[in-house]
């Protein structure tokens, strides 16, 4: 089915910028704005951002690691004892163990610096762009529960269950599942996924994949070692197995 999306909507999203050089910060707020957005906050330390969040609930943060008071991985998982909305991390390192960090504590995105703000600007779109197409496909389709085992996916609420117990998943995490139990017993590759669920194909994104896979197993997954539910088909890709397949 075809989706109509209201790009427009996105213009009004409160997006929170969060680094120590304040240069930066103007830079992306002026490229932002150029961009259409309206809604821009600021600020260069961890603990006025957490702060911010709680007040003023934005709905997508750029993170800085590396901030004068406590880092930005430390800031995220403070943000995500309450906050589920995309964070982006920016960092001058390059190293693969400080991105899968980032995005293992709860980060959904990475860009390393020195970095063009086109691309930020473009990694934002493509954040809210997936997210306007699930809520609009959550409206126009038939909601329904997926269950596999002991496990049940509620579309209406959102939810996933385990053994009837509710199962804390971040946005993206929820979203990887929910795109595997829409596609049963069928092989779906790392492009497919990254690009249903990232909205994108970057090179590097599947670590950023394998990592979610990796989550969910240990979320759900009675033996996350040797997975019943959550396959890994060498060479092509993941499946999510119903019970008896």
């Amino acid at each position: 089915m075809l989706l109509n999306l209201d790009m427009s909507k996105m213009k009004d999203k409160k997006i929170l910028l969060v680094d120590d050089e304040v240069d930066i910060l103007n830079l992306l707020e002026a490229v932002l704005k150029k961009e259409g957005f309206n809604n821009i906050y600021k600020t260069t330390l961890g603990y006025e951002a957490i702060k911010m969040c709680k007040q003023m609930a934005p709905d997508l943060i750029v993170l800085d690691i590396m901030l004068p008071d406590i880092d930005g991985f430390e800031v995220c998982r403070r943000l995500r004892e309450f906050c589920l909305v995309p964070i982006i991390f920016l960092s001058a390192k390059d190293e693969d163990v400080d991105k899968l960090l980032g995005l293992g504590i709860g980060g959904d995105d990475y860009i390393t610096k020195p970095f063009s703000p086109k691309e930020v600007a473009f990694r934002i779109k493509a954040h809210f762009r997936r997210s306007e197409y699930f809520n609009l496909k959550s409206k126009t389709e038939q909601k329904r529960i997926i269950r596999f085992g002991d496990i049940e996916i509620d579309e209406d609420r959102a939810e996933v269950r385990k053994n009837k117990k509710i199962v804390t998943l971040t946005n993206k995490e929820y979203k990887l599942l929910l795109f595997l139990a829409q596609n049963p017993n069928k092989i779906l590759s790392k492009s497919q996924i990254l690009d249903r669920v990232w909205g994108c194909d970057f090179e590097g994104y599947e670590n950023t994949l394998m990592v979610h896979i990796r989550h969910l197993r240990q979320k759900l997954e009675d033996d996350p070692a040797n997975p019943k539910h959550i396959v890994t088909v060498k060479g092509l890709g993941y499946k999510l197995v119903t019970e008896g397949s």
